[in-house]
């Protein structure tokens, strides 16, 4: 009884990997070398990189901390016009973005 195992994905190609071959031996796979991708930040990615959370943090935890006391404490405070500035600024951003 022969299994066909193949792994069929969108965008690649299938691969026959047969299983032996008539004299009862297995029949090597060509091997192809993996394909490598590299990203390189631009100039303004690297400084907006440099400027996010100082030298070597992410975020400010003493601050995620102050605000998961107050949200606790229910004392967390929302500022709407910061909010309503904020989603209006990316809304002007996204349709200038589609008239390009």
């Amino acid at each position: 009884m022969k299994i066909n195992d193949n792994l069929k994905s969108p965008g690649l190609p299938a691969t026959n990997t047969p299983a032996t071959s008539a004299k009862g031996t297995d029949k090597a796979a060509t091997a192809t070398p993996a394909a490598t991708d590299s990203v390189r930040l631009s100039s303004q990615g690297q400084a907006l990189a440099s400027s996010v959370g100082g030298s070597n943090g992410v975020f400010d935890t003493k601050k995620v901390e102050r605000i998961k006391s107050a949200i606790a404490d229910g004392q967390f405070k929302v500022n709407s016009e910061k909010v309503a500035d904020g989603l209006l600024e990316t809304v002007r951003d996204l349709l200038h973005s589609r008239k390009r």
